[in-house]
């Protein structure tokens, strides 16, 4: 974000974010990439974040800050822990991208398993159990209470998201793939009757959340709302279990390897625990762990495809797809 005009930010921050002094001002980027852009923003002696896309990103259709600072305000005043929203701006010539501005919460990302390093067997079942807390009380929150009612279709959510991966994968694949092309005839006549729409974090596990510095055992923060919607709950649980530790599954990402340490629910029990408090029934829970590898492999065989046409060095092997494969072993082990 070296671009970013730093005065107009200022400018903007002081007239409209109630309580912010005037002062020098200086920017630490926390996130970025093709998703939006997370900076942390200090203006004299008081921190904020600021939230928007990348501007070589920025379409009217995607990196959709204006969705995620709704479902954000949405969520003041639930159980659902997350920053308090500040402030937003949808007009983009003030810094180039429409953004939003929240309070900076501190505390810690679990991004890897380094982070939570040295907490105990006791710490890790509580920091477990209480992700799935979070969870339950993010699909108790009644949408049209809090102005969402209208903020996606749950009606029809799991037929739109088979169709939509499928029809990605068909667009994206270079040649058939015989582990993908067989997901994407599976899952379709086995879309499960959904449980009553809530709002869907989409995105929902341990990389997505801030727990407290002192303890590492409590969530303060939920982030990355990029991906929310109205929908089925489960989809939630099946995304997180698929992030669930690493000894019987492929690497996605490093918080994978936070669920391996000592005292961390196993996922029988973080399904149990989800059933028990919300009510819910999760005898399909595996169809929604495959959907979201299905969903996970589609995205990355459009980047290897976005990548041939940007003209990109290609393999001259057929790409692998070793996610696909375990989730087909799965969905047969049912």
């Amino acid at each position: 974000m070296a671009d970013l005009d730093l005065d107009a930010l200022r400018r903007w921050l002081v007239a409209h974010v109630d309580g912010l002094p005037d002062g020098p001002v200086a920017v630490e980027e926390l996130s970025g990439g093709r998703s939006n852009v997370t900076l942390a923003v200090t203006v004299g002696d008081r921190e904020v974040v600021v939230r928007m896309p990348p501007p070589t990103a920025f379409l009217p259709t995607a990196n959709d800050v204006g969705r995620e600072h709704r479902f954000y305000t949405a969520m003041e005043g639930t159980a659902v822990p997350t920053p308090r929203v500040l402030g937003w701006c949808p007009d983009p010539d003030v810094v180039g991208a429409p953004f939003y501005v929240m309070e900076r919460l501190h505390g810690i990302v679990p991004h890897d398993a380094a982070a939570l390093e040295g907490l105990d067997a006791a710490g890790g079942r509580a920091l477990s159990a209480h992700l799935v807390d979070v969870l339950v009380d993010l699909h108790a929150v009644d949408p049209a209470a809090v102005g969402l009612a209208d903020a996606g279709r749950p009606d029809g959510y799991l037929e739109r998201q088979v169709a939509r991966w499928t029809d990605q994968w068909h667009r994206a694949k270079q040649r058939d793939d015989p582990t993908l092309d067989e997901l994407a005839r599976v899952l379709g006549p086995a879309i499960p009757p959904s449980p009553p729409g809530t709002v869907v974090h989409g995105d929902y596990r341990l990389g997505n959340v801030m727990v407290d510095a002192p303890t590492r055992t409590r969530i303060v923060g939920v982030l990355d709302w990029e991906m929310a919607t109205l929908g089925d709950p489960l989809a939630d649980v099946g995304y997180t279990l698929l992030y669930w530790g690493t000894r019987d599954r492929p690497p996605i990402h490093p918080s994978q390897a936070c669920a391996d340490r000592p005292g961390f629910l196993t996922e029988d029990e973080l399904v149990e625990r989800y059933a028990a408090r919300s009510g819910r029934t999760v005898d399909h829970v595996t169809f929604y762990v495959v959907l979201a590898a299905f969903k996970l492999t589609v995205i990355g065989a459009g980047n290897l495809a976005r990548a041939r046409r940007a003209g990109l060095p290609d393999s001259d092997q057929p790409p692998s797809f070793p996610l696909a494969e375990w989730a087909l072993d799965r969905w047969h082990r049912r």
